[in-house]
């Protein structure tokens, strides 16, 4: 086993990429990302890949087209606002089903907003900000290690399920440093090009030529295009979900917490329960598929659930779907870059237990 070493988050979020096989990194400065970007400009060329610092967010997500749509493994990273101007561009992956792996270190908006930690980018990374039906498939690590991991193991579900995949994190964790073991490197990033029968990669007369587009003008067309994908999508549904649940089985509130906050959220359950109160945690690790099986677990003892998060309640949405009317759902949050801290969110939370 390889040992632990010291490293901040963006930079150990760059190794995990180039170790999962990315060799095309395409992105622009923003913070709290730019070690990502720095790192890359430093790397890339040594393990044969290319690094382009493009002109803007928008160059770089339609550059990040192009060499996917050749069969590279891709990455893009920005912030926030950054990846707003994405949006689009990541449409486009969806509907001509190009696997690309992006992270988004997260910071609070809206707008340009504040270069502080953020969880407000949760509609955006779940629901997308671009038009037409697609799901973009989401992780939430709440430590350096797991968004290692996440990272060097999105290549794979990307390209298994030809489809983005993003990382979000925000912007504490990219900018922490923590003890980390790095993955292995992947032993030949070619291979995984090879295998992509669909991509555009020159056919020579060899094979019928490949055909990517998102424009489709005959609407059965595009509906059966839709149709054709849409099974992915569900498959998903079934496999990915991920979560970490705490002490919930004799849980008289459970919190709901994902990313950093989590870390938070845990300390004051361990407050509540030495208080005499009895907390636990439920950690989504995808954000979608949103991992509703978890709240299966709640029993009658069950008084309250608490969505607790850095913005003012979006993935409460999705806690409320999963709870699906059998508990109360409250939120406790925080925006602007001000983060919660544990004596907070005690405070709050038994505030409510006393209106139950």
């Amino acid at each position: 086993m390889s040992e632990k070493v010291l490293m901040k988050g963006n930079e150990a979020f760059a190794i995990a990429a180039i170790n999962g096989g990315c060799r095309y990194y395409f992105g622009y400065p923003i913070t709290p990302q730019n070690e990502i970007p720095e790192y890359m400009s430093r790397e890339m060329e040594k393990h044969g890949g290319a690094f382009v610092q493009a002109e803007s967010e928008l160059a770089a997500v339609n550059m990040a087209y192009g060499a996917a749509a050749a069969g590279g493994r891709v990455l893009l990273s920005s912030s926030s606002p950054g990846i707003a101007l994405m949006q689009e561009g990541m449409s486009f992956f969806c509907s001509t089903q190009l696997p690309v792996v992006i992270i988004n270190v997260m910071r609070g908006g809206p707008g340009i907003g504040t270069i502080q930690p953020g969880q407000a980018d949760y509609y955006q990374v779940t629901r997308g900000g671009g038009n037409g039906d697609y799901h973009l498939i989401v992780y939430a690590p709440s430590t350096i290690q797991e968004a290692t991991d996440m990272i060097f193991k999105a290549y794979e579900i990307a390209d298994e399920y030809r489809n983005p995949v993003m990382i979000a994190v925000d912007g504490m964790l990219g900018q922490m440093m923590e003890p980390v073991i790095l993955p292995e490197q992947q032993a030949d990033p070619a291979a995984a090009a090879a295998k992509k029968d669909w991509a555009l990669t020159g056919h020579g007369d060899a094979r019928a030529k490949n055909v990517l587009k998102s424009l489709h003008l005959k609407q059965e067309e595009l509906e059966n295009l839709i149709n054709s994908y849409w099974g992915k999508y569900e498959k998903a549904q079934k496999e990915l979900p991920e979560y970490a649940a705490s002490q919930v089985e004799d849980a008289e509130v459970v919190f709901v917490a994902y990313g950093t906050t989590a870390r938070v959220v845990q300390e004051a359950v361990m407050t509540l329960r030495e208080k005499g109160v009895k907390a636990g945690l439920i950690r989504p690790k995808t954000l979608w598929p949103f991992p509703q099986e978890a709240f299966k677990q709640l029993n009658d003892c069950t008084k309250l659930v608490i969505s607790t998060e850095l913005s003012q309640g979006q993935m409460i949405d999705d806690v409320k779907l999963a709870v699906e009317g059998r508990f109360p759902v409250k939120l406790i949050n925080r925006v602007g870059g001000i983060l919660l801290d544990p004596g907070e969110v005690v405070e709050r939370a038994e505030a409510f237990l006393k209106e139950v």
